[in-house]
Formats: C-alpha cells, structure tokens, sequence
C-alpha cells in the first residue's frame, strides 16, 4: 500500500502539487493560534506541503518547531528531537532530509505544541494513519500534549475509508487536505 501511495503522488504535475501546497497553508493557518508553539516538518520529494507553509505557520503562531530524526544507539529510530525553524536556515542531515541547525531540542519539546502536522501517506476516517514505515512518529506522539491537535496531511485522495492499525498507532485528531482543508476525524457516517 504504501509503494502505491508513493507512486500515486510521483504521477502528481508538479504546478498541481504546488496549487495544493498553497491550499494547505491557507487551511493549517485557520487552526493555529497567535503566539503559539507548533510542531510541522518539511516536506520530502513529493510529499503535501511546503517550507512556505511552514513560513506561514511561523507568522502565525510565532514558534514553528521541526524535526531531526536520528538512530538510537541500538540502530532503531529514535524518538524525534525537534529545532525552532528559522526561514532560510534549513540544513541537510541524514538520509538528505532538510532540518533545522543545532541546537537541537529533547524529544520532550514536542509536548509545548498545541497543533502537531504529521507527515502521511494516507488517513482513515477514524484516525488511522499510514507513514513512511520507520516508526519515528510512533515512538514520538506519546510524549505529546494530550490535548494537542494532531493532523495528518494527505493530498484529497489519500482520505480513505480504512487503513490497518496496530496498537501502538497514535490515532490523528484530524486530517488536513488541499481541497477540504480541516476534516475532524473520526468521521461518523
């Protein structure tokens, strides 16, 4: 499933990815609150989103925290530690991901925000989502604010009825599309 999401989103127009992108920015800035802390990340390949959405989340909530991942000494992924994002200051790190320069926060910063944007390759309409495979978020969303929105942004097809969940799934709040914008999840039918 997800070999098919990543191929779907590849077969994207670029213009059309970047009509979306903007779509997105529009919608995550109604839900973030002056001054506040949220938590985003910079998109990778084709992935929703953009570093002008995370300029506009930072004018809007004024702390815009992204994050580094890393291997842990016992070669699985680490919880994510998180960097204040600074316009123009973007660096590569591993795996050619772009993340913030040191200094870097614990993995703990994550529960100062009140919105967290996750990455993922698709949502279902309880919750359920679908990334990468690596576990980096699975072993970070725990340690969130309970009452901290979570919202998982998909491209309008990648909100489907049902996706597999495991356990250890932390289950998103809400989703965040180009064309719906903030959908509250579950949905009830």
């Amino acid at each position: 499933m997800r070999e098919q999401l990543m191929l779907a989103r590849r077969d994207v127009a670029e213009e059309v990815r970047a009509a979306e992108a903007s779509m997105l920015g529009e919608h995550a800035e109604a839900v973030v609150s002056q001054g506040s802390t949220v938590c985003a990340y910079v998109p990778v390949g084709t992935e929703p989103g953009s570093v002008e959405l995370l300029d506009r989340l930072l004018r809007r909530a004024g702390r815009v925290l992204l994050p580094v991942a890393r291997i842990a000494d016992d070669n699985t992924p680490a919880p994510l530690q998180w960097a204040e994002y600074r316009p123009g200051a973007l660096t590569r790190g591993l795996w050619g991901l772009l993340e913030p320069p040191e200094p870097w926060l614990p993995a703990s910063a994550l529960a100062e925000a009140d919105v967290v944007f996750v990455p993922a390759l698709a949502i279902d309409r309880r919750g359920a989502r679908l990334g990468r495979g690596r576990g980096f978020y699975d072993r970070s969303l725990p340690g969130r604010d309970p009452h901290a929105r979570l919202i998982a942004v998909v491209r309008d097809d990648e909100l489907v009825r049902e996706l597999p969940a495991e356990p250890h799934d932390v289950p998103m709040t809400d989703a965040l599309t180009p064309r719906r914008g903030i959908v509250a999840l579950p949905i009830r039918e």
